[in-house]
């Protein structure tokens, strides 16, 4: 029989007194991992307080600290998102890298042979030009003889010769030198831009796309510079220098006879040789777009070029005179550091700088104005006149 108090101990707990305790239900079928880490006899228990006593996580569970790292930049995340994007690089900036990188996209590839195939085309078309230069120069050439032999005629009657002439000493010879030589000359002259394009037409394939916008300058300033040197010539060195050569033997038992030839190839020898020299400046400009020399190196060795430029005066002079040496190297000089400053112009271009021209204007314009006035006061004070030769003041 069951006491009272054993009654109301089962009413309360639901459990009869010296029983076993209930079983609770499977809930399901019990995971490995689950029994393995029950089971204090396993390996993989004791792995498990390994990695718990030396801080291994394990691979399968969240890093509390990375989960915490990933709270805390949340916000600078949002912040970062939430900024307004940089500003475009500028439309010229972008097209300047774009240029850079179609340079070599823009480059010809061609082969060797490739290579003298354009280069007799431009031979072809240069001599093609030259011709017809030529026949035009036939329809005036006597026109053009009376010009060139006008020095000639003047120096003999600056020496004393009444009736000067040029003396034909062979029946071909005026022929040759007339008919022949002198169009010849005349066409290389005329003929001088379309020479210098073919040139440029050349080498261009291999340049890059932002070197062949120098196409126009080089064929301008470089024929220009030609035939500004054969005016110089023409007018200033070889007047100068056939009255020297001829005034040196007149007094001593000598009379003066001068050959169609002779003089003719002197005229050519002095005229093309200044006009190959006053070339220097392009040459320059090209020496620096190479990135051959700079400006400040050609500054520094410029007592070099002047020697330089003295010997070759010296070889291209008809006279061996201080005076006539000075009329042909003083102008080399100038072109020499004309083609310095465009060396210096091309340096700032490449450092995105600009040259004061405003200021040179003004510098050049005052220079103009005082020797105007300088000539202004030899003419009216001291009696000085123009005249339309060398030294073209005289009083």
């Amino acid at each position: 029989m069951e006491s009272q108090d054993d009654k109301q101990s089962v009413a309360a707990t639901g459990e009869v007194p010296g029983s076993a305790p209930p079983v609770a239900q499977d809930a399901g079928p019990a995971s490995p991992e689950a029994s393995t880490a029950s089971d204090p006899q396993s390996p993989e228990a004791g792995y498990s307080d390994y990695d718990d006593n030396y801080g291994y996580a394990d691979p399968g569970s969240p890093d509390p600290a990375a989960t915490v790292l990933s709270e805390a930049a949340a916000p600078a995340a949002v912040a970062v998102s939430a900024a307004p994007p940089p500003p475009p690089p500028p439309a010229a900036h972008l097209e300047e890298k774009e240029e850079e990188g179609d340079d070599e996209a823009g480059m010809l590839r061609m082969s060797f042979l490739e290579h003298l195939e354009e280069l007799r085309q431009r031979i072809i078309k240069s001599l093609l030009g030259v011709g017809v230069a030529f026949v035009f120069s036939l329809i005036f050439v006597n026109d053009l003889w009376q010009i060139v032999s006008s020095p000639a005629i003047q120096a003999l009657r600056q020496v004393g010769i009444k009736d000067p002439r040029l003396a034909m000493l062979t029946p071909t010879e005026s022929f040759q030198v007339i008919w022949v030589k002198l169009p010849i000359l005349t066409a290389t002259f005329l003929a001088s831009p379309w020479i210098l394009y073919q040139i440029w037409a050349f080498i261009a394939p291999g340049l890059y796309r932002r070197e062949r916008r120098w196409a126009g300058p080089f064929v301008v300033c470089t024929a220009g510079l030609f035939i500004l040197g054969g005016l110089f010539a023409y007018f200033v060195a070889f007047k100068l220098g056939l009255a020297f050569l001829l005034g040196i033997g007149v007094g001593n038992n000598v009379q003066p006879v001068v050959s169609l030839t002779e003089y003719f190839n002197l005229f050519v020898n002095v005229a093309l040789g200044m006009g190959l020299v006053f070339e220097l400046p392009v040459l320059i400009f090209f020496l620096a777009l190479l990135r051959i020399v700079t400006p400040r190196w050609l500054l520094a060795n410029s007592r070099y070029a002047i020697l330089i430029i003295v010997v070759i005066a010296a070889l291209i002079t008809p006279t061996p005179d201080v005076i006539n040496l000075m009329i042909i190297s003083v102008p080399m000089a100038l072109l020499y550091f004309v083609g310095v400053f465009a060396a210096y112009l091309l340096t700032l271009s490449r450092e995105r700088r600009r040259f004061p021209f405003f200021i040179l204007f003004l510098i050049v314009a005052g220079f103009l104005l005082v020797f105007a006035g300088g000539v202004y006061v030899a003419i009216t004070k001291f009696g000085f006149h123009l005249q339309a030769a060398w030294p073209y003041l005289v009083k």
